[in-house]
């Protein structure tokens, strides 16, 4: 009887053993916390294959090595520096960091983990809903108040915007040890401001066809008066030369006429 009992606490023993232990997924990063994370990070390893989590304050977390793709649910309002509203709905694209994973979940370890109704992993999933995207929105928004509407929906204008924007997003991402893979900001302007910006460039550009012709004009001008001049020019040159030697004409005639009278 009692090796019946034995057995069956053996038995007991290695079932729950065996039903403590995880295995890291195929292109996962497993991170081990241990001891409740007490002492920072010396609780925290890299593990791989088959990892007993029976002890207390054991916890494994798994962290996707492939790509992640992103997209605020909802647009968010913004405002340009003359204080026009217009929309951007973020997508983005990221990995983890390898060498970097125990710094996620360390960071990131009080966040929820449970895999979500689209069947992806729950930990970045609420990675991105509660510390991402929370996150770029903040640099959207303190970055879209250092441009003017007339800037961003003029050509190339928001192709700028959203290179600087990328620029930022991408040094956040690379301080929490992610690699941002792309980003697009899809910026939306309502009919109104588009209608308003439209008439604006439509009175521009009339403007400078105006100052376009005027200058041609001008050019035309200085051109007929240079030619008229280059006709001018040749018979005053001429005439003053005649009355030059007209004059000196004159006084030798007369010199003569009074040498002449003398003798």
């Amino acid at each position: 009887m009692k090796r019946k009992i034995d057995f069956l606490i053996v038995a007991l023993f290695a079932v729950v053993l065996f039903a403590s232990c995880e295995r890291v997924a195929p292109n996962y990063a497993g991170v081990l916390m241990e001891n409740y994370g007490k002492q920072g990070k010396e609780d925290f390893k890299i593990v791989a294959g088959k990892v007993s989590t029976w002890e207390l304050g054991t916890e494994l977390f798994q962290v996707p090595l492939f790509d992640q793709r992103g997209e605020f649910s909802d647009p968010v309002t913004l405002k340009a520096a003359d204080n026009t509203e217009f929309t951007a709905r973020p997508t983005y694209s990221y990995k983890v960091m390898k060498n970097r994973a125990i710094d996620i979940v360390f960071d990131n370890k009080h966040i929820d983990k449970a895999d979500t109704p689209s069947g992806k992993d729950g930990f970045m999933q609420s990675l991105e809903d509660n510390i991402l995207e929370p996150r770029i929105y903040d640099l959207i928004k303190e970055e879209s108040r250092k441009h003017k509407t007339d800037s961003l929906m003029a050509d190339g204008g928001s192709l700028v915007f959203e290179k600087r924007l990328e620029q930022i997003v991408d040094k956040e991402f690379e301080k929490r040890g992610l690699q941002l893979l792309t980003f697009s900001a899809q910026l939306e302007f309502s009919r109104a401001v588009r209608d308003k910006i439209d008439s604006r460039n439509e009175v521009n550009t009339n403007i400078s066809v105006l100052d376009q012709q005027i200058e041609e004009q001008k050019k035309l001008k200085n051109s007929e008066l240079k030619a008229l001049q280059a006709q001018i020019q040749p018979h005053f040159l001429y005439n003053s030369l005649d009355s030059v030697m007209w004059l000196l004409s004159r006084r030798l005639k007369n010199k003569r006429s009074k040498t002449n009278w003398s003798n």
